[in-house]
């Protein structure tokens, strides 16, 4: 380590590098171990035994942990980079620390906005609505969708492990589309359709006026 350190003129950051390449089977020292050790060599003339550098490389993983999970307990929507940024460790460190905690990454939902006005609203209709339990036998629920010829493909949640890229590809006939709009309702106990629409104005507009009565 004193010989990578003095390689790289005293760069910790250069030595951390300099020592993953010549020992890639070790455990890489932080930048602080590299500089620790050498002002301790500069200053006492002996290196720090195995034993005490080995309880305060423990000591320090203890620290960092408890400082990763604090940061992301006061910042739960902190991405893992900023967090090792800001606590500047290896981004690795913090992975392994929050898999070890069992806090995993959820994805965040859209929901409606409301206002506060909304919530009375909501409760007062809620309110006329239990009141009116023949109201549901009239109230039509409608729904549509549209499908085309290659569905519905989210390639971010797509992954191929392999131990080289394989260059995997997801064909894609977006010259050959075609689409059409399935409509579907409920009325009181009873489902009506589905119908299959054309996708034109034209034809849904038809649709509700001759078939849908």
């Amino acid at each position: 380590m004193i010989y990578v350190y003095g390689f790289c003129d005293g760069n910790s950051l250069q030595a951390v590098a300099e020592y993953q390449q010549r020992f890639p089977n070790r455990r890489i020292p932080t930048q602080r171990v590299f500089t620790r050790v050498y002002q301790t060599l500069r200053d006492t003339g002996t290196l720090p035994g195995l034993r005490i550098a080995a309880e305060r490389d423990v000591n320090e993983g203890v620290n960092e942990e408890e400082g990763i999970v604090q940061m992301v307990q006061s910042s739960p929507r902190a991405s893992t980079q900023r967090t090792a940024r800001h606590l500047r460790v290896p981004h690795t460190n913090v992975w392994r620390t929050l898999h070890a905690e069992c806090m995993y990454p959820y994805h965040v939902q859209r929901v409606q906005h409301l206002g506060p006005g909304d919530f009375a609203e909501r409760l007062e209709f809620c309110k006329w609505l239990n009141g009116s339990r023949k109201l549901h036998r009239y109230s039509l629920l409608t729904d549509e969708s549209q499908f085309n010829r290659d569905g519905v493909n989210n390639t971010h949640n797509s992954h191929v492990w392999a131990d080289e890229n394989p260059h995997t590809t997801v064909e894609s006939k977006f010259q050959q589309h075609f689409s059409v709009n399935e409509w579907c309702a409920v009325v009181d106990d009873q489902l009506i359709g589905p119908f299959i629409l054309e996708g034109t104005r034209e034809a849904y507009l038809r649709f509700l006026h001759e078939e849908l009565p």
